[in-house]
């Protein structure tokens, strides 16, 4: 299969970065993604289900993904999904990843009234849940209003 796959989410594991004997870099991460609905009788968001990825990034996009990556950033990742099976032992699964071609900050979120990046801001998947429904300390501020033309 080669499906081309964009999602946003928060990297919910720190990266690990490795070099295999032949000189090659790779780097890796799980990534939490989580939809969001609004409910129109509660009159506000409701967190859907959180889908789960391990993302992949090879040679220069691993050494730039080892540096400045960090657990709780909400980033985009464009890549080529990998949907396979597992078995060991007795257990069995199926495990979908992401081989990422493009990785980058998610600037639509950013900490109210700072202008700054999220990097190394202490949020984690568990608490992304919360700030991506609104319904958390409002630590974060949504992306550009939908009638913006971006």
């Amino acid at each position: 299969m080669n499906d081309q796959i964009t999602v946003c989410g928060h990297v919910a594991t720190d990266p690990k970065h490795h070099r295999t004997t032949s000189g090659l870099d790779i780097t890796s991460f799980r990534l939490a993604s989580q939809q969001r609905r609004y409910d129109q009788k509660q009159g506000s968001w409701v967190a859907q289900e959180t889908n789960w990825y391990t993302v992949s990034a090879f040679r220069g996009l691993a050494t730039a993904s080892a540096t400045s990556l960090v657990k709780g950033q909400r980033v985009i990742v464009l890549g080529r999904l990998r949907i396979r099976d597992w078995e060991q032992g007795e257990r069995r699964g199926t495990s979908v990843d992401i081989e990422a071609d493009h990785i980058g900050p998610d600037i639509g979120w950013q900490p109210k009234g700072s202008g700054e990046s999220p990097v190394g801001a202490a949020a984690s998947p568990t608490s992304a849940a919360s700030e991506s429904t609104g319904t958390g300390t409002g630590e974060w501020a949504p992306g550009p209003p939908q009638d913006t033309p971006f």
